[in-house]
């Protein structure tokens, strides 16, 4: 729920009241919302690491159950979860926004996008698809090795902002062909909501169904990413973790 109390906060700032100044960062602009969802995502393994082992993201835990013995019997629980948690966080941000929202976009025409993702290219589905993938295998893969014993392991306390930085990373190099989900939760959670709310143009029952990338996407992406480190670089480190950084 803070991931997307938080994540789509800053969406709205920047949808609702951004002044539209090419590389604008103070009122809006893309630069804000990367580093907004980083920081939301490191605050979110933050506040549920002890409850749940920070599990925001189906793709992550679908990962970790493939390839590193997170019970099966807790995968379907855990993204149920993660998904009703994006919904609620999601609904917050509707209510914090609701007068704005009703201003800017009164027939709930065009603010979709505060909640869920949307293609850049409608006709070219294939690109989205193909960009999440990308996306969250790259997530996944340095997940895994920045949590790996064998590598250069981040401490425990600074893991959630490493993987914050990641998620800024990944949005600044592969936010727009699809809008940035990288987990399935954060999108049909919030597409959810929209439908709820009564948004024309939701992706799921407007007349559109582009709702099925942004969960197949990261799905295929985390798996491949997770199979990469865990099956091809890992076997390639050494036994033990080094004591201290190579010098340079």
């Amino acid at each position: 729920m803070v991931m997307l109390t938080l994540g789509g906060g800053v969406v709205a700032m920047v949808v609702l009241f951004g002044a539209g100044v090419p590389g604008e960062v103070v009122n809006g602009g893309w630069t804000s919302i990367t580093l907004g969802w980083g920081l939301a995502v490191a605050f979110g393994v933050y506040i549920s690491f002890r409850i749940s082992g920070g599990h925001l993201n189906p793709a992550v835990t679908l990962s970790l159950a493939v390839f590193r013995g997170f019970p099966w019997r807790k995968v379907v629980p855990y993204c149920l979860a993660q998904v009703a948690g994006a919904f609620t966080g999601s609904a917050l941000v509707f209510f914090n926004y609701r007068e704005a929202i009703a201003r800017f976009d009164p027939g709930l025409e065009k603010t979709a996008g505060i909640f869920t993702t949307f293609p850049a290219f409608p006709d070219v589905p294939a690109a989205g698809f193909f960009d999440q993938v990308i996306g969250t295998a790259l997530l996944l893969l340095l997940i895994f090795a920045i949590a790996d014993e064998r590598n250069l392991p981040s401490p425990p306390y600074l893991a959630p902002l490493v993987v914050g930085l990641i998620v800024v990373a990944i949005g600044l190099c592969f936010g727009k062909l699809h809008g940035y989900a990288i987990n399935p939760a954060r999108d049909f959670g919030p597409r959810l909501l929209t439908v709820v709310l009564g948004y024309r143009n939701n992706g799921l029952t407007g007349g559109s169904s582009v709702w099925w990338v942004p969960i197949a996407g990261p799905f295929a992406g985390g798996l491949i990413g997770a199979g990469l480190w865990d099956l091809v670089l890992r076997p390639l480190l050494p036994e033990k973790s080094p004591r201290k950084l190579p010098e340079k």
